[in-house]
């Protein structure tokens, strides 16, 4: 099959017009028309009937749109796979304010060149950017499969950065006026971490930390997001929770909110990305670089058992 052919239909179809096709490829109306005739009389259906705005698809064009569009859309991850830098990189992050888009952005700023596309996969289970790596739609993710048997073997999983935590309090909070703070000093203060989600990374963090330090790290509740939770920490006298040292967070000068280090140990939160362990864009070895030449954490620190770095 012309799959050449297959791109003009679907083209043709979302325009709804030959000649907006034509004009979208650089060709002529009368080239269009003969790759969509050459398609129907290979398919042996007609594809399209003509309207006074246009074409419109028939029956059996309907049916055929959704696999031509697959079609097109693996040709294209075919040639990205020799040719990794004929379109911009395709990164995953957590979320825009967290401490990897922050370093990310800041790499992007003194490499303005990089043709770079950021995107948050709306998961919290590492799988599903798992999947969307193997599938060509991202070219890797800063995610962590917290089992390193779980991680398929076409797959790599490279640890770039460590980002330490702070405890994010409000003003009447009994631990708001500390310069710094250790993890024993955070036990019987609840630490509020609205909506873990099962599955996801940051689950077996919490869950390990609140093991290793006694620590009383609460998921409960449904997590209407960072300004609702911000909210609540400014009005709340025995509420506090985690935030990572990079991550950037932007509240009113009336909440009076205060970020305190968590030393002796420090606690990390690991920082991880997923890319294909074979020909992966090759705009990535300097974002990999990039990151790991950032400062390294003091010798006391605590990581989860998951955490072993894994250096390419």
């Amino acid at each position: 099959m012309d799959t050449e052919a297959v791109r003009t239909f679907v083209l043709a179809a979302e325009v709804g017009q030959f000649q907006h096709a034509a004009d979208e490829l650089g060709v002529t109306q009368q080239a269009i028309s003969k790759r969509i005739a050459a398609l129907e009389r290979e398919l042996e259906v007609r594809l399209f009937t003509r309207t006074a705005r246009g074409v419109e698809l028939t029956i059996d064009g309907q049916a055929f749109l959704p696999h031509a569009r697959s079609i097109v859309a693996g040709v294209e991850r075919a040639i990205t796979a020799v040719r990794p830098d004929s379109r911009a990189l395709r990164i995953d992050v957590l979320g825009f304010r967290s401490g990897q888009a922050v370093v990310l952005h800041d790499y992007w700023r003194s490499h303005p060149e990089t043709a770079l596309d950021v995107v948050t996969l709306k998961a919290a289970d590492p799988h599903v950017a798992v999947a969307a790596i193997r599938a060509g739609d991202v070219d890797a993710s800063f995610r962590t499969v917290t089992d390193p048997a779980a991680l398929p073997r076409d797959l790599d999983m490279v640890h770039v950065i460590d980002f330490p935590l702070e405890l994010l309090v409000g003003p009447r909070h009994p631990l708001a006026s500390a310069r710094t703070l250790t993890p024993s000093q955070l036990r019987r203060h609840r630490i509020w971490v609205p909506g873990i989600a099962p599955k996801s990374e940051w689950a077996d963090f919490y869950d390990q930390l609140a093991t290793a330090f006694d620590l009383r790290v609460d998921g409960a509740g449904p997590n209407f997001g960072v300004e609702a939770l911000l909210d609540t920490l400014a009005e709340s006298a025995d509420v506090a929770t985690l935030v990572g040292s990079r991550d950037r967070l932007v509240w009113p000068t009336s909440y009076d909110l205060r970020r305190i280090p968590v030393v002796n140990p420090t606690i990390a939160y690991p920082q991880s990305l997923i890319l294909p362990r074979s020909n992966p864009h090759p705009g990535l070895r300097a974002i990999i670089d990039y990151f790991r030449s950032l400062a390294t954490l003091p010798e006391t620190a605590w990581l989860p058992s998951w955490a072993t770095p894994r250096r390419r």
